[in-house]
């Protein structure tokens, strides 16, 4: 054999490729490079291809167009730089720093095209990269999607990728040098597991494909992962095909055997974001402020705004007794949670898109006025950067706020989807939605008396919510209680509403009416939220662009139906229905004889404890809360590890079989077993590393046949 060709077998055998040809000869130095390149690309495919699976839940969150160029330009610059990095056997920390110059030259381009402008490095690009590598993750959490190409947010998608494929390339690339060593190359495959975990912690209750990704990822990385430690043989994929299905179907079983199925734990949707509206006074106590101190002023300038739609102020649906008030922000769904938003916002419902733009003149408050259900926002002028970055947006309620408060000159256009409005025909018999919605507190007494006489015998949720609006209407009187008319307290607490339903005149405007038929609603079975804003003239909306002032304020209320969403009420009495002296006093409303309810029972005295040292407690609010959030820290840790737990299954399974038959084979009583299992031991060794002896050599043959496979190894 000429040294060319030997040199050429041990290399091929170092490289973890047969060295055998054919026909049972030393291969050529040609077949050795072709077959290391073949090898090489299966390699790539499979570990980027598994990468690019490992990372499809970020599509719902960036949206396809934004993520698709950060994750396949990460992936070709990570696997380019592992490449180079394995044939030139540099070390660790040259490849490190290969891979951080790729990311600082691609980045500006990939990952901050909106702030860079797509052009090559510059000191505010890189410092958006190298900050985003740190910020970028809570950033992603706490947006709301479609976050799209925001700011440096592609930093997350192309560190994955870049990362992911620089260290499962070099890894597969690097262990193919050390012949026996090869099966570290199947250690790679870890790699997209590990960036599943992270996509799935950054992703959103919508995802894509879930099962059929998992499953075309399962069997990629485990039939790649056989292949190159050299177990992979012709009755291995069915063998892997049937580990998946039981895998799968365990799964499936297991979900069904828990419970109903219920939405999919994200971790974004336990965070607490910072930014809490209960820190800022309830926007409906400020209603006569709007009426009595900037009646005349204007406020803001609408543009755009479609005749007969109203602009939101502030979403209620939590009564104290004192106020309404927004909801907490605990929850993902509440009314106090206040997000930040990214290029899009995709949960709006269906109805008809216009842009609208608003400019204000003065609004001194945190509530930023939108129309219907925006779908993204877009600030102009000098404090463009600086409101967006305050801009907090609720989609469940249709609210936004600027946490450093709405300021004069402040300008920008909105998106926005106005649902339209059914008719009570339309809404039929359809039932009331199943929102979740905190429980009203210190409701008066009068509210279930005065809702049952509005109500009668209304036969349908609709004609229930209608009864109670057209009843308020038509029996009430309206009044701001400003100089000049009729006494009208402010306020829209138990008191304050117990006035207004048992007082001798039922005086009042948007804020208490509005306040009246939510609590009503609330008490026949409606889901309801009061909804402060602004209603102008048709009149002036149709010319194009509308002023609005202090005198536009008005409540109303919003009653969730099972098709329908959110439809507006509006109970207060025409400005006109004025009270005036000549009104009877009884005429605003009939006086029943209404058997009073019966007072609530008295709480029983509990006997003290027994163990007087340590007494009984009740459960403090905070407590709850800890227990609150422990628990959701367990449901996100069980809802991240479980996925990956089910993909290093098999690989773990493997390992200890093979731990516990090598046990057995070491411990056998007889001297004669332990030589046998000895023997057995190598020739399984040998077929991991695929050096397999053939089945038809004997012992002598096979020992001949390994000392050869293994003896590039042992020279080098």
């Amino acid at each position: 054999m000429s040294a060319a060709t030997s040199t050429g077998a041990r290399s091929t055998a170092a490289d973890g490729v047969d060295v055998a040809g054919p026909t049972g000869d030393s291969p050529t130095a040609a077949d050795v490079r072709r077959r290391r390149r073949g090898a090489r690309l299966v390699d790539v495919v499979v570990l980027d291809g598994a990468l690019c699976l490992a990372m499809l839940p970020l599509v719902p969150v960036y949206g396809v167009a934004a993520v698709v160029p950060p994750v396949a330009g990460g992936l070709v610059v990570g696997t380019l730089v592992a490449l180079v990095a394995a044939a030139r056997a540099w070390g660790a920390a040259v490849t490190t720093a290969l891979v951080l110059l790729g990311y600082l030259l691609v980045g500006p381009t990939l990952a901050v095209p909106t702030a860079s402008g797509g052009r090559l490095p510059s000191g505010d690009s890189v410092v958006l990269l190298l900050t985003g590598a740190v910020t970028v993750w809570k950033q992603v959490l706490t947006l709301d999607p479609t976050l799209g190409t925001t700011g440096n947010l592609l930093v997350a998608p192309l560190l994955l990728a870049l990362v992911g494929s620089a260290v499962a390339v070099s890894g597969a690339a690097r262990s193919r040098r050390g012949g026996p060593h090869g099966p570290r190359a199947a250690w790679s495959a870890l790699v997209p597991v590990v960036v599943l975990g992270v996509s799935v912690v950054l992703a959103t209750q919508e995802t894509v494909a879930p099962v059929a990704a998992g499953v075309v990822l399962a069997l990629l990385l485990l039939g790649w992962a056989s292949w190159r430690v050299g177990t992979l043989a012709p009755r291995r994929p069915v063998a892997l095909l049937l580990v998946v299905a039981a895998l799968v179907g365990g799964g499936a079983a297991g979900g069904a055997w828990l419970g109903e199925q219920r939405p999919r734990l994200v971790l974004r949707d336990e965070l607490v974001p910072p930014f809490d509206p209960r820190d800022q006074p309830s926007p409906l106590a400020s209603f006569r402020r709007f009426v009595k101190d900037w009646g005349d002023d204007e406020l803001l300038t609408v543009t755009g705004l479609p005749p007969g739609t109203p602009v939101r102020l502030a979403t209620m649906d939590a009564f104290d007794g004192v106020v309404w008030d927004v909801a907490g922000a605990e929850a993902a769904d509440g009314s106090g949670s206040y997000r930040r938003v990214g290029d899009t916002i995709t949960s709006v419902p269906a109805g008809r898109t216009v842009e609208v733009a608003f400019e204000v003149e003065r609004l001194p408050s945190v509530w930023l006025p939108t129309v219907g259900y925006a779908r993204r926002f877009d600030f102009s002028g000098g404090l463009a950067g600086e409101l967006a970055a305050d801009l907090r947006y609720n989609d469940a309620t249709g609210s936004a706020v600027l946490t450093s408060g709405v300021v004069p000159g402040a300008r920008w256009t909105a998106e926005v989807v106005v649902p339209e409005v059914p008719d009570d025909e339309e809404i039929g018999d359809a039932p009331v939605a199943d929102v979740r919605l905190p429980a009203a507190e210190r409701v008066p007494d009068a509210v279930p008396v005065y809702a049952g006489d509005l109500a009668g015998t209304a036969a349908t949720p609709v004609l229930v919510a209608r009864s109670l609006e057209q009843g308020l209407a038509e029996r009430g009187w309206f009044s701001h209680g400003l100089e000049g008319e009729a006494p009208s307290l402010s306020g829209h607490g138990a008191a304050r509403l117990t006035t207004l339903l048992t007082g001798d005149l039922m005086v009042g405007d948007g804020e208490q009416y509005a306040s009246a038929m939510a609590l009503m609603a609330r008490e026949m079975g409606l889901p309801s939220r009061v909804v402060m804003g602004f209603v102008p003239d048709d009149e002036d909306a149709a010319d194009g662009s509308v002023a609005i002032t202090g005198d536009d304020v008005e409540a109303w209320v919003e009653i969730a139906f099972v098709g329908h969403g959110w439809v507006p009420f509006h109970p207060t009495p025409d400005e006109s229905k004025t009270p005036s002296d000549d009104v009877p006093q009884d005429e605003s409303r009939p006086q029943p004889q209404v058997v009073q309810p019966p007072p609530p029972p008295v709480d029983p005295v509990r006997p003290p404890d027994d163990d007087t040292e340590q007494p009984r407690t009740e459960e403090t609010d905070d407590d709850a809360r800890e227990e609150d959030g422990l628990r959701r820290a367990l449901l996100v840790a069980a809802a991240v590890s479980v996925p990956v737990a089910l993909l290093l299954a098999p690989f773990v399974l493997v390992a200890l079989a093979k731990r516990t038959r090598r046990r057995r084979r070491r411990r056998a009583g007889a001297t004669v077993d332990r030589v046998v299992g000895g023997w057995e031991e190598m020739l399984d060794h040998a077929r991991d590393l695929r050096r397999a002896v053939p089945a038809s050599a004997t012992r002598r043959e096979a020992a001949v046949h390994l000392a050869g496979a293994f003896a590039g190894a042992r020279r080098g």
